[in-house]
């Protein structure tokens, strides 16, 4: 009796996937990125159609901003951080930002050089606007990461943030092809940039209104 309850209570690394497969998880870590990620494609399609991000950039960018939200979220289900959703809807206020921004820099010369160069710091610049924007725009994600990823092993948060890494190179590829497509990628390269600053306000407005952030932001101001 007693090495029964000891072999019932004794770790086994393995434990968990044995009942809860590997392809269950990965089934199940799909069905979280992809119900929660679809409007990044949108995203994605507006910074590779604008001719001042090189798709390095928006890639690296994509990349930071996903790892972000999918390592906050799981230290946060570790560690049972409990945050207000109203607060972190207060990301949404950074697209609204960048959306504006884009809208006041219509007046200048798109192509001018201080854009497209190669210097560490426009680079670094883009690549943190868009790690940003995917961060404000997946703020609302972390209310579904945490408690998916809170009854998770280490080997299976393992597994997630592969999963979750393999497709935003997925997500990454397919917006990319959606640009350079032959029939699809001129009208594409031609307005998605003009639209991506209404996509970026409209993508804000909807996490706070989500998060119910409004709120908060009307106190702020004094409205």
């Amino acid at each position: 009796m007693a090495s029964a309850i000891v072999r019932r209570t004794r770790a086994v690394p393995w434990e968990g996937l044995l009942v809860d497969s590997i392809w269950v998880l990965v089934g199940l870590a799909v069905a979280v990125y992809v119900s929660t990620n679809l409007d990044d494609v949108f995203l994605l399609l507006g910074f590779f159609a604008d001719p001042r991000f090189r798709a390095r950039d928006v890639i690296i960018g994509q990349y930071l901003g996903i790892g972000a939200l999918y390592a906050f979220s799981a230290l946060a289900s570790f560690v049972s951080l409990v945050i207000s959703m109203q607060y972190v809807g207060l990301l949404g206020l950074i697209p609204i930002g960048i959306g504006v921004k884009l809208l006041l820099d219509w007046g200048g010369d798109e192509d001018d050089e201080s854009d497209q160069d190669g210097s560490i710091g426009a680079a670094s610049g883009r690549i943190l606007s868009v790690a940003a924007i995917t961060v404000a725009n997946g703020g609302d994600n972390i209310g579904v990461y945490i408690p998916f990823l809170a009854t998770r092993s280490g080997m299976e948060l393992a597994i997630v943030g592969i999963v979750f890494a393999v497709l935003t190179a997925a997500w990454c590829v397919f917006a990319r092809q959606l640009v350079l497509h032959p029939v699809l990628g001129a009208p594409i390269r031609r307005y998605g940039h003009r639209l991506a600053p209404f996509v970026l306000i409209g993508v804000g407005i909807a996490v706070l209104h989500d998060a119910g952030s409004i709120e908060i932001v009307r106190r702020l101001i004094g409205t």
